[in-house]
């Protein structure tokens, strides 16, 4: 009897051991899943970087400008995309094995909504890190009030007036080209003694030789507020005249000391405190390091409450700084972005174009078109351009264009009747310039991108009669944007009637198969 229950023990064991077995055979091995979809690969390609993934996952990916991080921290490059014939094979072959169904080709819709669950926790890490960092240097930085001499005087003359026209600087673009390449705010002006007059101030020490800087911190650091004056009134004339001046002159102690003026209660020492800033944000190499140093705060309360001069040579500033493809998700995070909006209501016209160059710039990063469009700031942006005339217009339809590029804010554009609102400006034939036709052709191609209803909306517009003759009369730009979105148009309607309207993706209107065939690529509007 205890060998019958011995025998009986061992059988029982024989028996989950041929189960585990069986299990194990069916469960695909970890090199047969792809990191994104977490399905058995269909269509396996290995990448630049060495990693297999399912071919839809890499085109989505590519699409939405999305590097993945892996499990094991490893990053992606998706330059570079080669079938795998061999893992391909060997998938083949244990599904034979197995006994099971080959592995479908995953849906297009459902991969891309994997890969935006993916992004959502890599985007907010990237900007709670550049959070800490940013306000642990404004916290490093905190404004520093003077006491102020008790003895005060009458209001000097500020002698660097930015009211001249001939304090606009702006390089290269004819009258087709979408946007001026400006390199300066408008704020900034080299030295014109037909335009202003420069008042110099000799700085000299008694003791001696003493460093360029060393003289400019003695009078910055001063608590006798004419000395700080002349120290930046000095500053912002050195800095505008000589190149070199702006790199030797950044240096951590100079800004540490023009960063206790900005909150100055005397207008001209505020004014040509950020007006050194602007001059000293030229030189590319200082950029980043001027929005290290916690600068952008301050420029930010500036724009917001400072004098109109003030609030003009802020704008600047930050159009300046925005310029630096590494300071834009700063800038933004930190908060500039509803202050530069609220600015394009200046009555300054430096002060608009500087801010709508800014928000420009800015926009060129995903983050900062996520916020502006959670800031509901698309109605009025297109109550802007169906408003108001001239370059400011034009600027503010590149910022609807690069609004556009994003699903959230083409979806909020095509709500805010953004297509019908762009081919009445066409209609109109009122636009003042070229550049302004092609930036509203460039919106609605933007928008237009396979998108069902958009072509919807387009024709309630009855917007093919004005592309058409766009197409036939406009500039060489505009003439082909607006093929293109006649292109897209009829492609959508084609699509239309062989799928129907449930093929329509709510959150952007666009089409499922589009993602099948593959031809179809997001188009960078400002590339054009």
């Amino acid at each position: 009897m205890g060998g019958d229950g011995k025998k009986h023990k061992w059988k029982i064991f024989f028996h989950r051991s041929s189960t585990e077995s069986k299990l194990e055979q069916k469960t695909p091995p970890k090199e047969f899943i792809c990191p994104i979809s977490k399905l058995l690969m269909s269509d396996p390609v290995v990448v630049s970087s060495g990693q297999t993934f399912e071919r839809v996952a890499v085109q989505v990916c590519r699409k939405l400008n999305f590097t993945p991080i892996l499990e094991d921290r490893s990053r992606t490059d998706f330059s570079t995309v080669i079938p795998n014939l061999a893992i391909k094979t060997t998938i083949l072959n244990w599904c034979d094995k197995s006994h099971i169904e080959y592995p479908p080709v995953p849906d297009y819709a459902s991969v891309e909504s994997l890969v935006h669950e993916l992004m959502v926790p890599q985007v907010e890490e990237k900007i709670r890190v550049s959070e800490e960092e940013l306000l642990k240097a404004v916290e490093d930085n905190l404004p520093v009030i003077f006491s102020h001499a008790a003895t005060d005087f009458g209001p000097r003359v500020n002698h660097f007036n930015s009211g001249s026209s001939e304090e606009s600087v702006i390089i290269g673009g004819s009258p087709s080209t979408p946007l001026p390449f400006t390199i300066r705010p408008t704020c900034f002006s080299s030295y014109s003694s037909s335009s202003i007059e420069i008042r110099e101030i000799k700085i000299q020490s008694p003791g001696g030789s003493i460093s360029e800087e060393e003289e400019l911190l003695a009078k910055l650091k001063s608590n006798e507020v004419f000395e700080q004056e002349e120290g930046v009134t000095a500053l912002r004339s050195i800095t505008r005249s000589r190149e070199e001046a702006r790199v030797s002159l950044c240096t951590p102690r100079l800004l540490s000391a023009l960063f206790s003026l900005f909150p100055s209660r005397y207008a001209v020492v505020q004014v040509n405190a950020v007006a050194s800033l602007v001059n000293l944000s030229l030189e590319k190499g200082n950029k980043v390091k001027i929005v290290r140093s916690g600068f952008v705060p301050l420029i930010i309360d500036a724009l917001k409450g400072g004098s109109s001069e003030t609030q003009e040579h802020a704008a600047g500033a930050l159009f300046s700084l925005a310029l630096d493809d590494d300071n834009k998700m700063a800038i933004g995070v930190l908060g500039a972005l509803q202050p530069l909006m609220h600015a394009l209501r200046s009555d300054s016209e430096r002060t608009r174009h500087d801010s709508a160059l800014a928000l420009y710039h800015l926009t060129l990063v995903q983050s900062n078109r996520a916020k502006l469009v959670k800031l509901g700031v698309v109605p009025t942006l297109l109550s802007m351009v169906k408003w108001k005339t001239g370059d400011i217009a034009s600027r503010v339809l590149l910022i609807l264009c690069n609004l556009a590029v994003s699903v959230e804010g083409r979806t909020a554009m095509l709500d805010a009747d953004a297509v019908g609102c762009l081919v009445e400006m066409l209609r109109r034939n009122e636009l003042e310039s070229e550049s302004t036709r092609e930036n509203c052709v460039a919106a609605l191609h933007a928008l237009s991108h396979r998108s069902l209803r958009f072509k919807w909306l387009a024709k309630e517009a009855r917007a093919e009669e004005v592309l058409k003759d766009t197409a036939e009369s406009g500039t060489e730009r505009a003439r082909e944007k607006a093929r293109r979105v006649l292109l897209m148009m009829r492609a959508a309607g084609e699509e239309e009637e062989g799928l129907g309207g449930d093929s329509v993706l709510e959150s952007g209107g666009l089409t499922r198969t589009q993602y099948r065939v593959g031809g179809w690529t997001n188009v960078n509007p400002t590339t054009f």
